[in-house]
């Protein structure tokens, strides 16, 4: 019985199956193409506690940049990031806050262009004074131009501290599609 070699000249799009590959029969791989990064991508945190006024909607200032890939995050001025680039990201954003009453909440909030976009609320019950909020959310940035800022609300009827000893912080990184 013949054997017939195969050549990349005789190969068109969908004409091997994988059934037509013996065992052990490839023994190296072109991967040219394959993969990508996960850029642009940032985390940054609080220096230091930041006041949160009673009933009033504050841009958390993250101005300690963990990292930033592509200078994407503003850790100065507006505290925002604005990719550049479209495409799927994963945003998280973590903040705790201090002395917390029984029945007060505070909600964290992811804003997209200046507009409360999601958001996450923590009710707190008496366990602990210092209550932490983690939102996560898988993002499809249709423009170049979008940007991310993380806001936080607070109802304990006067104003209360951010803290950086157990982490606040801020960050995104694309998804490989």
């Amino acid at each position: 019985m013949a054997i017939d070699k195969i050549i990349s000249a005789s190969i068109t799009d969908g004409t091997i199956a994988t059934a037509d590959i013996a065992d052990g029969a490839v023994t190296s791989v072109k991967t040219t193409g394959v993969g990508g990064v996960n850029t642009p991508a940032f985390e940054a945190k609080l220096s230091s506690s930041q006041a949160i006024a009673n009933q009033t909607y504050v841009k958390v200032q993250f101005s300690d940049e963990v990292f930033d890939s592509d200078g994407t995050y503003d850790n100065s001025t507006n505290y925002r990031f604005t990719p550049g680039v479209v495409g799927k990201y994963y945003m998280f954003a973590q903040v705790c806050l201090d002395d917390l009453n029984d029945g007060s909440f505070f909600d964290i909030y992811l804003k997209k262009n200046g507009s409360n976009y999601r958001a996450v609320s923590r009710l707190y019950s008496g366990h602990t004074n210092k209550q932490s909020s983690i939102l996560v959310y898988i993002e499809n940035v249709t423009s170049t131009s979008d940007y991310y800022e993380i806001d936080v609300y607070q109802n304990t009827g006067v104003s209360r501290n951010l803290r950086t000893d157990i982490g606040s912080y801020f960050g995104a990184y694309k998804i490989i599609e």
